[in-house]
């Protein structure tokens, strides 16, 4: 007998005699037939099960993404791990992740924000909680911008219609994405207050205090982004982190940073690929990225207009991580294929590659690529050369291969090319009004001149496509006529005959006459905005309309998109200001984006 922890010594000899070793072969040969097949198919099932574990996605459940492998970055900066939501995490409160940088104590209220002790700092980055800071990147808070409302009849004009259209959505929307001013109800698309966020800077431009403080309190005791609900990356960052950051440096109040930093901790997970192309759509609650219902691929113009919001968060946060997303999608993109510049509409997030034969135009789905080519080369104090590389070809490319005129008068037009660029098609829509004003402000920062006079010819034919109309409205896409001898310049389909009250030809006219002092381009902003006032405005909002060919069956669609307050109503009133320059939003320091926020201009 032997007790535990007794030594024991064995006669290894003698145990060799009693169990005689055999080899592996021969254990194996004398097997069964059917053990043999057991041990082989089991051994194939553990294999198949451990290969598909590894190749698998664990945050979004799809396979051929490897988490480990994308934006090493993010683990050197030590970042919080992004699945919060669902995570126990002490310096988590009910209002998701922690602004970057100050203190979140309970005991400090909300607007109130103390920056952080230098060992609450060291400790909170020992922890994980939030990322290192580069020792020579200094963040500086924005001072607070003071403007003092409108200064003549037509900028009182717009400030009343923007009222008019508030006042709705206060009464029937209010913290909800859109009105539907006819009904006297509420559109959600995301949930995410997009009509309110939108407007916080054309408020705060107008001088509309009381408006712009009394959303900034909602915001505050309402808006939570840890919402179990499926968004779009490039519509949120636009409309949403946009309009916040645009708050952020007009106020001078962090609230907005905090909100926006929480916003972009949620969307970087669809930047999850293994080229850094971003999947369409991100849920933000679960933070699973995935592509649109209807598409596997993503939108190129998506994909691209990101980059001034995520650069101008890290440049207010101090952490890379979102810049460096967004510079990825733009140098990828860079070394890609293109025919003379130009790029087709979809790309694949799963192998970073354009998809074949899809259309090229300057239209939905592929225009804000040009305009960020030109945006982000601004935004970083003219210092990143293959931008404006990239662009000034796909201005060359556009010249070449997308300018036309029509017939009989002769107006410059941006057609598309079909079929992966074989096919000309003399479409274009209303988006595309965007380019006059992107030419023009081109020359405001040394592009050739020749621009200029494209934009000129281009602002005219978006405006004709307005003047036309018996509203005096534009429709959502205009085709043009090639034949010389034709009736009509323009041919507008029935199903393309609606207005959405897009800000893109108020956009061009305004940088028109901030670039060359025209006063022709205030007339024609004038004229368009009585159009709306006259065809658009209903008792509680302005509606959509679905027939501008018609002055008596305009066919009201009932929606007020966020646009209309965050972009046309906003370039309405800065056409109307002194040179077109609104107090201190002088384009030599500020860059607007799509959605129309003004973020600042950085050197570097």
């Amino acid at each position: 007998m032997f007790g535990y922890g007794d030594r024991v010594s064995y006669d290894t000899e003698a145990l060799r005699n009693i169990y005689p070793q055999k080899s592996l072969w021969r254990r194996w040969n004398s097997l069964s037939r059917f053990q043999k097949n057991l041990i082989s198919l089991t051994m194939v099932g553990v294999f198949v099960c451990v290969f598909i574990f590894v190749s698998m996605d664990k945050s979004s459940g799809l396979p051929g993404v490897n988490m480990a492998n994308r934006l090493p970055d993010w683990r050197d900066q030590n970042i919080l791990d992004l699945s919060y939501p669902n995570a126990s995490n002490k310096f988590l409160g009910p209002l998701g992740p922690p602004v970057v940088g100050f203190n979140k104590d309970e005991s400090v209220k909300r607007g109130d924000i103390r920056p952080l002790s230098r060992e609450e700092e060291e400790e909170q980055i020992r922890v994980g909680e939030i990322p290192q800071k580069k020792e020579d990147q200094v963040v500086s808070k924005p001072k607070k911008l003071i403007f003092s409302g409108p200064k003549n009849e037509k900028q009182e004009a717009v400030v009343s219609a923007f009222r008019h259209a508030w006042k709705g959505y206060s009464e029937y929307a209010w913290g909800h994405d859109h009105l539907k001013p006819v009904s006297r109800t509420y559109n959600d698309w995301f949930t995410l207050k997009l009509t309110m966020i939108d407007s916080l800077d054309t408020i705060y431009i107008m001088g509309l205090n009381e408006e712009f403080d009394k959303a900034k309190a909602h915001l505050q005791s309402e808006f939570r982004l840890d919402i179990n609900k499926d968004v779009n990356v490039f519509e949120t960052t636009i409309r949403v982190m946009g309009g916040l950051l645009s708050a952020y440096h007009l106020s001078g109040d962090e609230f907005f940073l905090e909100k926006a930093l929480d916003l972009g901790n949620r969307l970087m997970p669809a930047f999850n690929t293994a080229w850094g192309v971003p999947w369409a759509d991100i849920n933000l609650n679960t933070l699973k990225p995935h592509p649109p219902s209807w598409n596997s691929d993503s939108t190129t113009s998506e994909v691209t207009t990101i980059q001034l919001e995520l650069r101008d968060l890290t440049r207010c946060t101090g952490i890379n991580t979102f810049e460096n997303a967004g510079a990825k999608v733009s140098e990828h993109i860079h070394t890609l294929q293109k025919k003379d510049g130009l790029v087709p509409i979809f790309i694949s997030p799963m192998n970073g590659e354009f998809r074949k034969h899809s259309t090229i135009t300057l239209g939905a789905r592929g225009d804000s690529y040009y305009e960020y080519l030109l945006k982000q080369w601004i935004q970083t104090g003219m210092t990143v050369d293959y931008l404006k590389e990239d662009y000034i070809d796909s201005v060359s490319g556009m010249v070449k291969h997308l300018f036309k005129r029509s017939g009989p008068s002769g107006y410059l037009f941006v057609g598309e090319l079909a079929s992966g660029g074989s096919d000309f098609r003399p479409k274009m829509d209303h988006l595309v009004c965007f380019l006059p004003g992107t030419l023009a402000l081109g020359t405001l920062f040394g592009m050739p001149q020749e621009h200029l006079r494209l934009a000129e010819e281009l602002i005219h034919t978006c405006y004709k496509t307005y003047a036309i109309q018996p509203t005096g409205l534009a429709p959502e896409i205009t085709h043009f006529n090639l034949q010389k001898d034709a009736d009509s310049d323009f041919v507008v389909k029935s199903n393309d005959a609606h207005n959405l009250l897009r800000p893109e030809t108020i956009e061009g006219l305004w940088y028109m006459y901030y670039v060359t002092k025209n006063t022709t381009y205030q007339d024609w902003a004038w004229e368009i905005f009585q159009a709306f006032e006259k065809y658009t405005k209903v008792a509680h909002g302005y509606t959509s309309i679905g027939n501008v060919k018609s002055t008596t069956q305009t066919k009201p669609l009932d929606k007020m998109e966020s646009f209309f307050l965050g972009e046309t109503l906003k370039y309405l009133y800065l056409i109307f200001a002194d040179n077109g320059v609104e107090g201190p939003l002088d384009l030599n320091k500020f860059v607007f984006n799509t959605e129309a926020h003004p973020l600042p201009i950085y050197n570097s």
